[in-house]
């Protein structure tokens, strides 16, 4: 098969399943879905995973490092905001805990899950891991501050009963949340753009590898944008179907007689696959600090984002909102913590620390299976 047809056929798939993931989305939301559909709805949900990361690298390519990679995080998380809110208003009750939840899984998957991931394969395929310590160690600093101040804190207040946040307190959390997250946009698009770029193994006193950044042609500005709205629609595909096939997966979750927490999980899985794919495809590309930009700025984006629209959101609703964790997951986050800053600080891993991630996102699926 010739390069040409190659490209053409990707564009040609890659630009019909996002459509028809929104078409799909659109007849089917809200409704109780038969098994058949079910199935149709997680293969075009597996596409449109797909296409979206295509879309990504696209926009990539053609606005380059960080901006890439920060493209794919809030893009993401805009939209998986606005599920949770939209949830939130829709639920009553139930629904105190969401926004705890899906904040605390996505940090969890992506500070353990889509990181450890990325250092394994890019340890494996090259030897040694290599990142930017600054640039990684400044998107970690600010994630552990964000995480604290909005799931920790509220655990030990007592201006109001419970792990809840008083008015005023929630409003210092959601103002100061959005005020780090875009001074480490600013920091990462502007003033140190550099600490966030791939770096070279000559610069790290190492040998081998690929590293093949920059080389081929960009796309048009033309192509970008087209690109850029395809990943828009194949996001909102993703996120949609996701919660469409929830009820259904909630079903075998109670069948199999696990914590309803899990199904929280799972869906924060689906939402973050692009992320993960594009961040596993980075890392064996030998462009490793891609990996960790996304990973990183997914966690943050998602706390830096979440908690403002559910701060503002709580003037609608009528329950309580539950921001505290619980002991077993303070813990597992502090390890987190501190085992991601003694993995960032070297500036390379190999497949050890990789490793270590990973068993710490297992442990966090054991507890949530069997808390």
């Amino acid at each position: 098969m010739s390069a040409r047809l190659r490209r053409r056929l990707a564009t040609e798939w890659t630009t019909l399943v996002p459509l028809l993931a929104v078409v799909l989305l659109v007849l089917t939301w809200g409704r109780e879905l038969p098994g058949m559909v079910v199935v149709a709805i997680t293969l075009v949900l597996a596409g449109a995973v797909l296409a979206a990361v295509h879309h990504a690298e696209v926009v990539a390519h053609r606005v380059g490092e960080p901006f890439g990679s920060l493209v794919l995080a809030v893009a993401v998380t805009v939209i998986e905001v606005a599920l949770i809110v939209t949830l939130m208003l829709d639920g009553g009750d139930k629904s105190a805990t969401l926004a705890r939840d899906t904040v605390f899984a996505a940090v969890m998957i992506t500070c353990n899950g889509i990181l450890g991931l990325s250092l394994l394969v890019g340890s494996l395929r090259h030897g040694t891991a290599v990142f930017n310590p600054e640039g990684t160690g400044a998107a970690l600093a600010t994630v552990a501050t964000l995480a604290t101040l909005s799931l920790v804190l509220p655990t030990f207040t007592t201006s109001k009963p419970g792990p809840e946040f008083s008015t005023v307190q929630l409003t210092f959390a959601a103002v100061s949340s959005l005020i780090l997250y875009g001074l480490f946009v600013t920091t990462q698009t502007v003033r140190h753009r550099d600490y966030f770029l791939p770096v070279s193994r000559q610069d790290k006193g190492l040998t081998g590898g690929e590293y093949t950044g920059g080389h081929a042609e960009a796309p048009s500005t033309r192509t970008a944008l087209i690109s850029l709205g395809l990943l828009g629609l194949a996001l909102i595909g993703v996120v949609g179907l996701a919660k469409g096939v929830s009820p259904t997966i909630e079903s075998a979750v109670e069948t199999a007689g696990l914590p309803h927490a899990v199904v929280g999980v799972i869906i924060a899985m689906l939402v973050l696959l692009p992320e993960t794919i594009a961040a596993v495809r980075a890392a064996r590309r030998d462009q490793v600090q891609i990996s960790m930009n996304l990973a990183l700025g997914s966690a943050m984006a998602s706390i830096g984002l979440t908690i403002p629209a559910v701060a503002l959101a709580s003037l609608w609703l009528t329950g309580p909102l539950v921001l505290g964790l619980g002991n077993t997951h303070m813990v597992l986050l502090a390890l987190t913590v501190v085992v991601s800053a003694l993995t960032v600080v070297p500036g390379r891993a190999t497949p050890l620390q990789g490793g270590v991630h990973l068993v710490l996102l297992a442990a966090y699926l054991e507890l949530a299976i069997n808390p």
